[in-house]
C-alpha cells in the first residue's frame, strides 16, 4: 500500500484503511459551482489506460473567429490554446496500491472522496467560465469535479520479480488558457493566462510496474 499527497478536495470518509494521505483546496478565483460538478452516477469506468498520457501536447483552434466585436459580441472572453491527456489521481488513502513482486493485485476504492479542477493564472479568473470553455473545445466530458464512491474493483496481474501499483483517479486534461479582451471597434488584447488540470467523467485504475 502507498501514501501520496495531491491538490485534491477530498470528501467524507466511508471507510477506514492502515495509511493517510493529504489534501488540499484548488488554487481559483471561485469555486466550482454545483451546475459543474460531475456526479458518481455519471461516471464511467475505463481502467488500465495505457499510453494516455504519452500524447504529446496539442494545440486547440478556436471555433469560433475572433470577429472585430468579439466573439458574439463579448467584451472579454476566455480561450483554451493547449490540451494535454493527463491522469488525475485520488490521493487520499483508499485508492491506491502496491504488491508484488508478481502474482496478482485484487483492489477496490475503500474511501470516497472529491476530484477537483486545479486552475493557476497570471490574473484573476472566473473558474466555471474556463470549465464551461472547456467542455467545447476539449472534451464534453470535463467538470468542476468528480465525485468518487467505494467499489470499483479490479484485478490485474503483475510481471515475475517486478511490483505492481495501482492508483484510482480521473481520466483527465491538462490545459492552457487565455483571456481576451476587445479593444476600439477591431482589436485584441490579451490580459493574461494560466493553465487548469480539469478531470472528467472517466474514471478509472492507472496500473504501472517498478523493479522495487
Amino acid at each position: 500500500m502507498g501514501i501520496g499527497s495531491r491538490r485534491a478536495v477530498t470528501g467524507a470518509a466511508t471507510a477506514l484503511l492502515l495509511f493517510f494521505a493529504t489534501a488540499g483546496a484548488a488554487t481559483a478565483e471561485e469555486e466550482p459551482s454545483d451546475d459543474t460538478a460531475i456526479s458518481a452516477d455519471q461516471t464511467t469506468d475505463i481502467n488500465d489506460r495505457q499510453g494516455w498520457e504519452d500524447e504529446p501536447e496539442q494545440p486547440v483552434l478556436e471555433k469560433t473567429p475572433y470577429y472585430c466585436d468579439g466573439p458574439g459580441g463579448q467584451y472579454s472572453w476566455y480561450s483554451i490554446t493547449s490540451k494535454k491527456n493527463y491522469f488525475i489521481p485520488s490521493w487520499w488513502n483508499g485508492t491506491k496500491y502496491k504488491d508484488g513482486p508478481g502474482g496478482t493485485m485484487n483492489v477496490s476504492v475503500t474511501k470516497a472522496g472529491t476530484i477537483s479542477v486545479d486552475v493557476t493564472g497570471t490574473i484573476e479568473f472566473q473558474t466555471n467560465a474556463i470549465i464551461a470553455k472547456a467542455k467545447t473545445s476539449v472534451s464534453v466530458h470535463v467538470g468542476g469535479s468528480t465525485t468518487i464512491t467505494t467499489g470499483h474493483n479490479y484485478s490485474h496481474n503483475i510481471s515475475r520479480n517486478k511490483y505492481g501499483h495501482l492508483q484510482y483517479g480521473s481520466w483527465g486534461y491538462k490545459v492552457t488558457w487565455k483571456k481576451f479582451q476587445r479593444v476600439g471597434s477591431c482589436g485584441v488584447k490579451e490580459l493574461g493566462h494560466g493553465t487548469a488540470t480539469l478531470p472528467t467523467s472517466e474514471t478509472g485504475w492507472k496500473y504501472w510496474e517498478t523493479s522495487s
